[in-house]
């Protein structure tokens, strides 16, 4: 009888998901524009508090009208709306933030507070509707941490228009945005009279994109859009080498203290300008010659867009892929050998969310079990301790010899002939070394885009998860 029970619920659950998931859902409980819900993270390592900020109403809601309930299970953090008459929950996402990565900082440890300015976004609701957020814990199960009522009716949701008269363009549309992937991209660091250059530069990472499976055979799901932000200054901020530079978006290097890291922290003013737009998820070039990029899970991705070293060119297109990997896909990084500024990214004997590593902790349901061919040990050995004593070497390269570059790619090559060698190359398995760990956790695949600093594509499995969320965002 219980487990007839059990089972009855279960298709109750299956059923009001369903239920919830249609065009016909999105026209009872909201109109076509976007609730964007402004707010404060203030904590450290082990507090956190939310403080409402703002609620405004955009014109234009870009997203999904029929997948309105999160199935993925991505991200730090889940944004539930629920309909206040009926306690029905009407929409959900994941997504992280960068007070999320703060966190895991020494000086978040060592119990500085932070604050960081975030925002939830969901179409814009006919009547009353609490906003819950939620947090994973550390056995990675989401609990409430914040929670408010709005009133779509209120005098405090703010209506003003954010016109800053800058020039959007479409790189490309195959449709309405409710059925589309719909990409903004932004510039900062560009002045007036550098807007050729970031027309160019959006051609070309584009078609660096474009030209990158999953996303080649995907393109008819995706809408390209481009803003033309003005910079004051040409150029960001580079904090170690004491350069600041008035932009119109607020990005820097140096984020989270982590040279090569590219963000804005001035979340209101990206929020406010990229409202001028249709857009699901959010690209800002960064003008300047220097290495460097970043991507968070549904918040944007930032990328340098050239270099002056010859030869060093395809970097950049690396990094754009890469990056968008992040903050569309949910992919972890699968390397384990480069300086970040985390020191507990990942807490041992958890099964971190991202859906191309693994602690390994269960092997008979491994997450990408159906991609193994049977005989496939796990964990799937591979010659990492050569691996390892390679990189050895590359580290201790002197950075501002004439020859680094050279030299470096000379250990590239050898580190790839090597992977090449291996037992399990071409194999979907477990191999050690991913998130930023050596031992502990495990990638699916000897080589990736999310792996090894080349311009090789993504494997099966991080091909397989933007996949999921291309058709998440348009079937």
């Amino acid at each position: 009888m219980k487990r007839r029970n059990v089972i009855w619920v279960a298709l109750l659950l299956v059923t009001m998901t369903v239920a919830v998931q249609s065009s016909d859902t999105f026209d009872r409980f909201f109109v076509s524009k976007t609730m964007r819900v402004d707010y404060f993270h203030t904590g450290t390592k082990t507090s956190e508090i939310f403080s409402l900020d703002q609620v405004y109403e955009e014109p234009i809601w870009a997203g999904s009208k029929v997948n309105l309930i999160d199935t993925l299970n991505l991200g730090k953090y889940l944004v539930k709306v629920f309909d206040v008459q009926t306690n029905q929950l009407i929409y959900s996402r994941g997504f992280c933030s960068i007070f999320g990565e703060w966190q895991t900082t020494t000086e978040a440890a060592q119990g500085v507070y932070r604050t960081f300015h975030e925002s939830v976004l969901f179409p814009f609701p006919k009547r009353s509707v609490q906003v819950v957020i939620a947090v994973r814990d550390n056995q990675m199960h989401f609990q409430n941490k914040f929670s408010t009522v709005i009133d779509p009716n209120s005098r405090f949701v703010n209506r003003e228009k954010h016109d800053h008269g800058y020039k959007v363009y479409q790189v490309f549309n195959h449709g309405p945005c409710e059925k589309k992937v719909d990409l903004l991209i932004l510039g900062d660091g560009y002045t007036a009279a550098e807007m050729e250059k970031f027309r160019r530069d959006v051609q070309h990472y584009v078609e660096v994109m474009f030209d990158t499976s999953p996303f080649k055979e995907r393109k008819k799901d995706f809408n390209v859009w481009a803003m033309e932000v003005i910079s004051p200054e040409s150029g960001i901020d580079k904090p170690r080498k004491n350069v600041w530079k008035h932009t119109a978006l607020g990005a820097s290097y140096n984020s989270l203290d982590s040279q090569r890291y590219i963000l804005t922290l001035d979340n209101r003013t990206l929020r406010d300008i990229a409202s001028g737009a249709p857009y699901d998820f959010l690209y800002i070039l960064i003008n300047s010659n220097q290495y460097g990029g970043g991507g968070i899970f549904n918040l944007y991705s930032t990328c340098f867009t050239g270099t002056d070293k010859p030869g060093m060119e395809w970097q950049a297109d690396y990094v754009f892929v890469h990056e968008f990997g992040h903050s569309f896909g949910g992919l972890a990084d699968e390397y384990y050998t480069s300086a970040v500024a985390y020191t507990e990214f990942y807490p041992r004997g958890v099964e971190p969310w991202e859906p191309n590593i693994t602690a390994l902790l269960d092997k008979e349901n491994l997450k990408w079990k159906d991609f193994l061919e049977p005989g496939t040990p796990l964990p799937t050995p591979w010659d990492k301790a050569i691996f390892d004593s390679l990189e050895a070497v590359r580290a201790k390269l002197d950075r501002n010899a004439p020859d680094y570059y050279e030299k470096r790619q000379a250990i590239f090559d050898q580190q790839k002939e090597l992977l090449h060698k291996q037992k399990y190359w071409g194999k979907v398995g477990a191999f050690e070394g991913a998130g930023y760990c050596s031992e502990g956790l495990y990638r699916p695949y000897l080589d990736c885009r999310m792996f090894s600093l080349s311009l090789v594509g993504f494997d099966p499995v991080c091909r397989a998860a933007i996949e999921r969320m291309i058709d998440f965002y348009t079937r």
